[in-house]
């Protein structure tokens, strides 16, 4: 199966749903899942106007580039996650983001293995339509009280 598969959204989602069939327990995500250090920028510590969010070190002498004994974690590839177990939640099951409510069919028969995440730019018309929709499939849906306001009562 070619991994890069580009089409329409609903092939894609299709798409993925076949890919990544693997079943995975909150047993073993638990017991797989790496420690990953929390990586800080550079001198965020020392200087106030520096966020702590990280940015690749780039300069010349850089003792944290060059890794010197001390110096915090840098990003690398051998922080990542296994494979069956990335992209996974604690709960055991995978997201996949929706935008209609036509995308949720897809999940219908995965509602144990994955559960519905609406994306951000969807309003909150159609995001009613599309949790009403998954209550009636039986599909979680991870952030569906995003964009909801609560009726006030007369």
């Amino acid at each position: 199966i070619n991994a890069e598969y580009m089409g329409t959204p609903s092939e894609c989602l299709f798409f993925f749903v076949m890919v990544s069939n693997t079943r995975v327990t909150a047993h073993t995500i638990n017991k797989k899942r790496k420690n990953v250090p929390h990586f800080k920028r550079y001198h965020s510590w020392k200087f106030d106007r520096l966020k702590t969010s990280w940015r690749k070190p780039r300069g010349i002498d850089s003792c944290m580039r060059r890794r010197y004994r001390g110096t915090p974690p840098i990003v690398r590839i051998g922080y990542k996650q296994p494979q069956e177990i990335r992209d996974v939640h604690k709960d055991g099951k995978r997201r996949l983001i929706i935008h209609n409510a036509k995308d949720l069919d897809l999940l219908f028969m995965w509602n144990k293995r994955y559960a519905a995440t609406v994306a951000t730019n969807v309003g909150s018309k159609k995001r009613k339509d599309i949790v009403k929709k998954a209550k009636g499939l039986n599909l979680k849906v991870t952030n569906k009280s995003a964009r909801l306001r609560v009726e006030e009562h007369e």
